[in-house]
């Protein structure tokens, strides 16, 4: 699965100025190939090494057929499903122990500091570690789901699920997912109704690009109030503009009237991809039917969440998550806040009240205009939202800045994270501090928003 995030602590690494002796009040320099460094490996190794049985069983069900298919899609898609979720707390934990443990002794040797200047001050670290906190939901929590079209075992191209296998390897399947446990009811229903729909049509799925075929992936997403959006993504290839249109009208009917009506969708949007994966800006969604956005409640702020916008898959984690960044950022009414890849720009709308000035930046042009919805909607006056490169517009923002104030910038990166050179280097959402450019540190919380059988921590 994914590699584990780097600098992981609860209560912070670098949590205050000076707490590391060799913090000289100015952010490291740390670069990619220092941090890659830092940890070589995933979240699954660790696992293997603390639980060799484990190790054995994936040895045994690359060589043995006897093995269920759905046991073996749920080890790669949810490789902690075997433990006890407390037992899964504890592997994760003891991942980012081990991450930091390595980073310090790369920050050490960066800035030629010996074992002996500090004491260590719990878990064999000069940083405190606080427990991952853990998610209030452990069953169905994704809000989002991403289901592929390709060849089941017994060879139907028309099946929608999860790959599984290699493509080096030659020996990918399609697998329905409705098994597994991080996936909700709902999410498995569209799915399947999806594949009803498929095995009905008569234009045939796109396996692989190259190959050609129409329909391909679905994508849903949903909220806790119930609401359902599904996202279809076709691939006209040769196909002409009113033979689209037909294909878009049959879908909308299965939907609406035929028996994909259980569902119950709120939204169906068809994204015409001209290549094997498009953007909203590369090819627009094409809302079908329904409300063109899907909305949800957090931290006393409505939420407005457009087909392309990122949002935390974990809803409940992501409330925890937020509240505990309010917490930890020390922003008062005095402060300039920055939320860097704000998404639909939560964290800094959650964070205002506190705050004199916030600045959103997000690349995806569709979730800034819902945080200038959500703003507007939720009255917060202080927040303005930028479209564009972090790299790009961040130097202009601070430049603009002519007083003194604290400056606090909260970084929630896309999954590989960010680097100095504004490209992506695996990062946790993080806290850092500024104030007349000589003071820096950083706050990391941690909660298990993976929740149980997924890696994923924030």
């Amino acid at each position: 699965m994914h590699n584990p995030r780097l600098f992981l602590s609860r209560a912070g690494f670098f949590s205050k100025p000076g707490l590391l002796p060799w913090d000289t009040g100015r952010p490291p320099d740390l670069s990619q190939s220092l941090l890659g460094r830092a940890y070589k490996g995933s979240f699954t190794s660790v696992i293997a090494k603390k639980h060799p049985s484990r190790q054995k069983y994936q040895k045994k069900q690359r060589h043995c057929r006897d093995d269920s298919w759905q046991e073996r899609l749920a080890d790669v898609v949810t490789p902690l499903w075997r433990l006890s979720y407390e037992a899964q707390l504890k592997v994760k934990f003891e991942a980012q122990k081990k991450l930091l443990q390595s980073l310090e002794s790369h920050l050490k040797v960066l800035h030629g500091v010996s074992d002996t200047v500090a004491a260590h001050q719990s878990e064999g670290l000069r940083c405190l570690l606080h427990p991952i906190i853990p998610s209030p939901t452990t069953t169905g929590y994704r809000n989002k789901s991403t289901f592929s079209v390709y060849r089941s075992p017994d060879g139907n191209p028309k099946t929608v699920g999860y790959y599984l296998g290699t493509w080096k390897d030659g020996n990918v399947v399609c697998l329905p997912c409705n098994h597994l446990k991080n996936i909700p009811e709902k999410h498995s229903q569209v799915a399947q109704y999806y594949e009803v729909f498929l095995r009905q049509s008569s234009v045939e799925p796109c396996l692989l690009f190259h190959e050609g075929g129409h329909w391909r992936e679905l994508v849903v997403r949903t909220n806790r109030q119930g609401h359902t959006m599904a996202i279809v993504t076709f691939h006209p290839q040769g196909l002409s503009e009113e033979e689209v249109c037909v294909q878009k009208v049959t879908l909308k009917d299965f939907f609406t009237k035929g028996p994909g009506a259980i569902c119950e969708l709120t939204s169906l949007y068809f994204q015409e991809s001209t290549m094997t994966r498009c953007s909203h800006q590369q090819s627009p969604y094409q809302l079908l039917f329904g409300e063109p956005h899907i909305f949800e409640d957090l931290l006393g702020l409505k939420i407005r969440i457009s087909p392309d916008a990122f949002f935390q898959i974990n809803t409940a984690g992501a409330e925890m998550l937020y509240r505990i960044i309010g917490e930890l950022s020390g922003v008062n009414s005095e402060s300039l806040l920055l939320d860097i890849c704000c998404g639909t720009g939560v964290i800094g709308l959650s964070v205002a009240q506190r705050a004199s000035q916030v600045h959103g930046i997000e690349l995806v042009e569709q979730a800034v205009e819902d945080a200038r919805w959500t703003a507007a909607f939720n009255g917060v006056t202080n927040c303005e939202f930028h479209a564009g490169r972090a790299e790009t517009i961040l130097p202009q923002l601070l430049k603009s800045q002519k007083d003194e104030k604290l400056t606090v910038a909260v970084v929630n990166p896309a999954r590989a994270g960010l680097r100095k050179d504004g490209g992506h280097l695996g990062c946790s959402p993080c806290v850092g501090f500024s104030h007349g450019g000589h003071q820096f540190c950083v706050f990391i919380p941690i909660v298990d928003l993976g929740a149980p059988y997924e890696v994923a921590l924030k």
